[in-house]
């Protein structure tokens, strides 16, 4: 093993994984390389493994699924002439990210709105349960009511809700 080459110890302290994922993850061909070994058959890994492994713990940190990370790696270890597919993978993981940022972004909505909802109580000196149902002024009730996305709208009349 050359001073530049890595132990599989190695990889797994710099990028967080566990060897046992570590030969995972070749296993399922997710390395855009082929793991060398060395003359007692223990992985060798260089740096550009290490690299490549730390795009991969971000792309599986924003969800893209094993399968897509293994044909995106499988299609480096191609080589050229098949950017336009990566390119492809890589958009719709975009779009996907995109979409799990807006959810997070009205997760994030009705945290605030909670937060602030208690910041006003607790200034009030309001006694009370602000969780629990209050009468609230009209204006008050629009503040704090937060649109309902148009997938999870329903348009009945609210039977399936009390069980009827």
């Amino acid at each position: 093993m050359s001073e530049n080459d890595l132990s599989i110890g190695q990889v797994a302290r710099r990028t967080g994984l566990s060897v046992h994922t570590l030969r995972l993850y070749e296993r399922r061909g997710l390395l855009a390389s082929e793991v060398r070994r060395d003359g007692s058959g223990r992985r060798v890994y260089s740096a550009w493994d290490v690299e490549w492994l730390a795009n991969c713990v971000k792309f599986r940190a924003s969800g893209m699924p094993l399968a897509t990370i293994s044909r995106l790696a499988q299609l480096v270890r191609e080589g050229s002439g098949n950017e336009a597919e990566r390119l492809e993978l890589l958009r719709e993981h975009r779009r996907h990210i995109t979409e799990q940022l807006a959810r997070l972004g009205d997760c994030l909505d009705l945290v605030n709105g909670k937060v602030a909802s208690y910041e006003e109580h607790l200034a009030a000196g309001a006694t009370g349960d602000p969780w629990q149902q209050q009468p609230r002024t009209t204006a008050q009730a629009e503040r704090y009511a937060l649109p309902v996305p148009e997938n999870l709208r329903h348009q009945g009349d609210g039977a399936e809700c009390r069980g009827e």
